[in-house]
């Protein structure tokens, strides 16, 4: 059986977004990675979680919004989004969750 092809057909790609450093911890921000807005939050244990960078609700800057190792929440309606599954758990859609990694050069990279 064969790949498939033709329009719809995506492979996913690592995508060196910034340095580590750039990233306080305990904190997000947002950027634009291959066109998509990304929200990346460096959590207290040093992992970096990357999702997508709006709320579904009404398009609040997740960025922006409170974190812990689990969740964010959403500024705006205090939506919460597992950041593993990004399942919410308002019953708002889910939100995009992308596979990260730090380099050993301290690159964070993002797949989308």
């Amino acid at each position: 059986m064969s790949a498939p092809t033709g329009t719809g057909a995506r492979t996913a790609a690592l995508h060196d977004v910034c340095p580590l450093e750039d990233l306080p911890l305990g904190e997000g921000r947002a950027y634009v990675v291959d066109g998509r807005q990304v929200a990346l939050f460096r959590h207290r244990s040093g992992r970096v979680s990357a999702v997508q960078a709006a709320c579904p609700h009404a398009g609040g800057p997740l960025a922006d919004g409170q974190v812990d190792e689990r969740v964010v929440v959403c500024p705006l309606h205090l939506n919460a989004f597992d950041l593993t599954t990004g399942a919410s758990s308002t019953g708002a859609d889910p939100i995009a969750v992308h596979p990260c990694r730090i380099s050993d050069d301290g690159v964070v990279s993002v797949e989308l």
